[in-house]
């Protein structure tokens, strides 16, 4: 017993030192996922800093741009005023100076405007990017009549698109005579558009490109708009985009930043790839190698069993080959004895133990062979068992034997299952002290044939039911331990059934099942 009763002590000290490792590898492992986090925190704060940066750069720019073409409108509403002047016959004209309007009108060498008129006809034009002479140049396939209406056509098409645009007057020249104005932006307004457009463009490529950078997405926390991110399209939508605000705040703590315009945002951040790896890596590690450990434990208790296995067939054949001799010996005996006239009854008690002796001599040659299984009656077995022992132990122990039939067919090795029987029938008289009672009872459920056999001994500790059928194991001061555990090898290994505590209770006994299958 203290063997078991060290090894389990051995087992919750091992278990400790290892959970132990494990909480230290855990613990150092979430140290430095703790401070990669930080780093990363570190580097989305500063991608938001750069952030802030271009947005600023950017409303500079869209600034400038708004200024300019409020300031080029104003341009191009003086050049109309000045334009209706000239053209518009006034009962002064003679005293009319011309000068102030013809400067204003010389001056405007950058806006493109078309002039059309009430039914859409190009009246004028002026500093436009193109004319006929450049498209007959381009075309030189086309005749003048074609370029002409090409490029009329061209001029509408372009007066259309400004007229939408919203950059056009409409003015009464004359009585009934409406000219309309319209103005596209000068080169100054599309090179400012173009350097913001082409920042805007090469911030979020510069965005999207870099892999280093975590899973960002910058919103503008009053519009709840997306500023800047370089997460996948299908999860910024309008109606993924609280869930993925939702999903990143669960992964970090959003961080608010203030714009020098007073524009409260709000960045969210992921954890990156190799920060999620390496968070759970500890785990996937210890499940590796205690799976490992766990395959190892199945293989080695394999080998170990089978080397007990030899060795419990080598003893045992050596146990019936050591018996051999002095058994042959006893057999001549009781022969010469009977011979030369001895007490008959002397004899007839001889010749039994003679053939106890025979048959545990049977038992053990048979330990390690192959095991016949004959289908006889198992109560005949059982009965012969029960009876040899309750002769001969003391008389204040009742026996009481009981069948469900008078004859229950099973498949059996009679030798091998007299011998679990005898164990099981002993280790319940020793645990009864000398006085008690044992009951055997035999009963058959389809093809199933179940062995109870109970006493009304000491009873069996919980924490020790497990350990009853080990080698080695006992409660008793003197013993090897090895009866119940022959028992389970018997029953399990040639017979293919089962054996266990059916119920048990401290100082009122304790039933052994015994199952066998047809």
């Amino acid at each position: 017993m203290n063997l078991y009763s060290n090894k389990q002590k051995w087992k919750i000290f091992l278990l400790f030192i290892a959970l132990l490792l494990m909480g230290i590898s855990i613990y150092f492992s979430n140290s430095i996922v703790d401070k990669v986090r930080i780093r990363e925190r570190e580097r989305a704060k500063n991608w938001a800093d750069a952030i802030k940066k271009k947005a600023e750069l950017v409303q500079l720019t869209n600034h400038s741009f708004s200024e300019l073409k409020n300031k080029e409108k104003e341009e191009m509403e003086l050049w109309i005023e000045a334009t209706i002047s000239i053209s518009r016959p006034t009962a002064l004209e003679q005293d009319m100076d011309y000068e102030f309007p013809l400067k204003i009108i010389s001056k405007n060498k950058k806006i493109p405007v078309i002039v059309t008129d009430q039914f859409g006809n190009v009246a004028s034009h002026i500093n436009l990017k193109f004319d006929e002479n450049s498209l007959q140049e381009q075309h030189p396939e086309w005749s003048k009549k074609e370029v002409k209406r090409i490029f009329q056509d061209s001029l509408k098409k372009l007066s259309k698109n400004w007229i939408r645009s919203r950059r056009s007057f409409t003015i009464e020249v004359y009585d009934d005579l409406f000219m309309t104005y319209a103005y596209g932006n000068s080169f100054n307004i599309e090179r400012l558009e173009f350097e913001r457009d082409s920042l805007i463009q090469a911030f979020n490529q510069e965005l999207i490109q870099n892999k280093n950078l975590v899973p960002i997405l910058l919103v503008d926390k009053e519009a709840d708009t997306i500023i800047a991110t370089n997460l996948p399209t299908e999860k910024t939508t309008k109606s993924r985009l609280q869930q993925t605000k939702s999903e990143l705040s669960g992964a970090n703590t959003p961080i608010e930043l203030v714009f020098s315009n007073a524009q409260n945002s709000v960045l969210y951040y992921d954890k990156s790839f190799e920060l999620k790896q390496l968070q759970y890596y500890p785990y996937i590690q210890f499940s590796i190698i205690g799976l490992f450990i766990f395959i190892a434990y199945l293989i080695f208790s394999t080998f170990r069993k089978a080397e007990q296995n030899q060795v419990w067939a080598g003893m045992a054949k050596e146990t019936a080959h050591q018996l051999g001799t002095p058994l042959s010996s006893l057999i001549a005996w009781v022969e010469l004895l009977d011979a030369q006239g001895v007490d008959e009854s002397i004899v007839k008690e001889m010749r039994k133990d003679v053939v106890r002796l025979e048959t545990v001599t049977n038992r053990f040659s048979k330990i390690g062979s192959e095991t016949l299984l004959d289908e006889t009656n198992i109560i005949t077995t059982v009965r012969n068992t029960f009876d040899y022992i309750q002769n001969r132990v003391s008389s204040k122990i009742a026996f009481h034997f009981s069948a469900s039939s008078d004859d229950i067919q099973i498949p059996h090795n009679r030798p091998l299952m007299e011998w679990v029987v005898e164990n099981v029938i002993k280790n319940a008289v020793d645990a009864m002290r000398a006085s008690g009672r044992i009951d055997v009872h035999l009963s058959q459920e389809g093809k199933s044939v179940y062995i109870d056999i109970s006493d009304t001994g000491k009873g069996i500790l919980q924490k020790d039911i497990k350990n009853i059928f080990k080698p080695g194991f006992t409660t008793k001061k003197r013993g090897w331990g090895l009866g119940l555990s022959l028992v389970k090898r018997i029953i399990t290994e040639y017979h293919k059934g089962k054996i266990s505590v059916l119920k048990t209770e401290v100082d009122k006994g304790t039933t052994f099942r015994i199952i066998l299958y047809k």
